[in-house]
């Protein structure tokens, strides 16, 4: 989402006013999400760059640092769903060296699920 006065195609949330064009944005603002499937917890962080590696594994430890003292005991084994994209490819030294630290950090064992490849025209299995 850029960041700044602009219109949002003529729909509008608290103070009307908007710079006369859309030019000149400097600031843009990425989602990462995580959702925790027994609760249904969302939390989401904003980064101010692109979605990278180091990007997702900020995340995932801002969410294990937001835990409370006594989920983080009960907690034997974390496993994450993963899409699989290019910047959490588990052929990514960047992103497995990230995970590898934070394995260490926490001292819980993390396993990553990546979603099984999809018939496509441009993936063909």
């Amino acid at each position: 989402m850029k960041i700044g006065d602009f219109s949002r195609g003529g729909e509008t949330r608290g103070d009307h006013r908007a710079s006369d064009h859309d030019f000149g944005w400097e600031e843009q603002y990425i989602p990462c999400g995580i959702v925790d499937e027994d609760s249904a917890a969302l939390h989401i962080t904003f980064g101010s760059s692109y979605k990278t590696s180091d990007f997702i594994v900020d995340t995932i430890e801002a969410k294990w640092h937001a835990l409370d003292d006594q989920e983080k005991e009960e907690t034997s084994l974390i496993q994450i769903k993963m899409d699989n994209g290019p910047e959490s490819s588990g052929n990514r030294t960047q992103f497995l060296y990230r995970m590898v630290g934070l394995v260490d950090a926490i001292g819980k064992p993390i396993q990553l699920l990546y979603y099984p490849p999809y018939h496509s025209k441009y993936n063909p299995i």
